[in-house]
């Protein structure tokens, strides 16, 4: 059972402002990186030209001569671009992760600048301890400042003791949600409820402390920093007073469906009110002419380098298909876009031909049957959806958003899930935020976790996301994390 310590609610932090945080560190570490690997090169420089016979006073002119490309004082913005996995919440707690995710950064920084320095050796290129030293002094001083993040996470970073009004259906889903949290960002103290049948009992291992008559004694007394209303129905006029005065008293209110998005990075569904659609989307979310304009110059871009991609590795993904499954080599499916309107897409094929024959759609499962040798591992680094760039560059599609569906499985998931159709509302993409957080999606109830997470996107979308899953999805495809 929880307890009821008494301490100070002390520094309270939200994830957007520890994703903040992180990011000051990351760059402080990356810049001091880059001190240390130009200091590094040029006491390397020094050693070669003394040990080369030249003397200190001749050296001495020479160093004036060097010169630092421009592209090496940029290493601190790769660097941070390489460790995006990081600032998900659920990663940048983790010693584990953070270990893993430094590794995979330093070697793909690595291998990247190889092949550069084979491809174009210039005298003018900065020599590898350059990069080495600035590789190694990143991951060094990354890792301490993580390390040191975590301990004051894992100690302070609780501080928020958070009070929940309502132990009913949407105060559980919220705990079963914290309980499930490898860190959480907030320590939950217990419940408030009028049900005088729940006062004094134990819900998801949490305490019911009282009713809400009893509210400002509680805060008061567990010291309580942040109150979330988890009540969805109609709430009593003297107990919305009361959350006014607690509010009034400098204690954080907050929504349950907010706080669960920010916890997870998903929208509860099946805790929103009926006119969450028009609020959410019509009134806080609408995006403006600036987003969509940048956006469709990314896709514009993005579907030119893809579609130069394309043109290299297809004559050998065709080839394999070939020899593996015979023809075709390309498939292609109508599906559903923007406002409901119909598309065809196109995609290399991965299953064997006829493998919906009695016309029947069905969603693809985890080791199905249907998929071909070839098609796994096109699926698993994502090379199938490759074709895909001729619908961006047509604007069917967009390098991110929810995945585009077919019209008879839209239509009966909308009957069976709330909320279903909002997924519409948007251009679907090559890759997207449920697509990179969550995996099949071989039942209904997966199907509802990744509608939450398209959700959580269309409500949060901006230029700065798109980009960060674009390069998540990177990782995604290095790791062959593909359906």
């Amino acid at each position: 059972m929880a307890d009821i310590a008494t301490r100070p609610a002390g520094l309270r932090l939200r994830p957007s402002e520890h994703r903040t945080l992180l990011l000051i560190g990351d760059l402080i570490a990356s810049i001091l990186a880059l001190v240390g690997a130009v200091y590094s090169w040029l006491g390397y420089s020094w050693y070669n030209l003394i040990a080369s016979g030249v003397s200190p006073e001749k050296a001495l002119r020479v160093f004036p001569n060097l010169k630092i490309p421009f592209w090496f004082y940029l290493m601190p913005i790769i660097w941070l671009m390489l460790l995006i996995e990081l600032y998900d919440p659920h990663n940048a707690s983790s010693r584990r992760r953070t270990l893993r995710g430094v590794a995979i950064a330093a070697f793909v920084g690595f291998v990247g600048y190889s092949l550069v320095f084979i491809t174009n050796r210039e005298p003018t290129s900065l020599p590898r301890i350059g990069v080495g030293s600035f590789l190694l002094l990143g991951s060094l001083l990354t890792l301490i400042w993580r390390f040191i993040y975590i301990r004051l996470y894992k100690t302070t970073g609780m501080t928020r003791r958070v009070l929940v009004v309502g132990a009913g259906k949407a105060g559980k889903t919220l705990v079963q949600v914290y309980k499930k949290l490898g860190t959480p960002p907030f320590r939950l103290i217990g419940f408030v409820d009028d049900d005088q049948n729940k006062i004094g009992q134990v819900v998801e291992d949490f305490p019911v402390l009282g009713a809400s008559n009893d509210l400002l004694r509680i805060v008061e007394s567990a010291r309580i920093s942040d109150v979330v209303v988890a009540i969805m129905g109609e709430m009593r006029g003297s107990t919305f007073q009361t959350i006014l005065d607690i509010q009034e008293s400098g204690i954080e209110v907050t929504r349950m469906p907010t706080i669960y998005e920010e916890m997870i990075g998903r929208v509860p569904i099946h805790h929103l009110e009926s006119d969450w659609i028009i609020r959410s989307f019509v009134d806080e979310a609408r995006a403006n002419g600036f987003y969509e304009l940048g956006k469709r110059f990314l896709d514009i871009l993005g579907g030119l380098l893809f579609g130069a991609f394309f043109l290299l590795v297809s004559p050998l993904i065709a080839l394999s298909t070939l020899i593996d499954s015979g023809l075709p080599i390309l498939y292609t499916q109508k599906r559903l876009g923007k406002s409901g309107r119909e598309f065809r897409i196109y995609k290399f094929r991965t299953m064997w031909q006829n493998a919906e024959a009695d016309g029947q759609a069905r969603l693809a499962v985890e080791n199905d049957p249907r998929i071909t040798r070839v098609g796994r591992f096109l699926r698993k680094t994502r090379l199938d959806e490759l074709p895909q760039f001729i619908n961006v560059l047509r604007g069917d599609m967009s390098l991110v958003g929810p995945r585009a569906e077919r019209r008879e499985l839209v239509e009966g998931f909308q009957k069976k899930i709330p909320f279903y159709r909002a997924r519409l509302l948007v251009r679907p993409g090559l890759t997207g935020w449920a697509q990179i957080n969550y995996g099949y999606a071989a039942s209904v109830e997966d199907t509802v976790v990744k509608l939450e997470y398209d959700l959580y996107y269309i409500k949060h979308r901006n230029l700065s996301m798109d980009f960060s899953i674009l390069l998540r999805t990177v990782g995604t495809v290095l790791r062959s994390r593909g359906r």
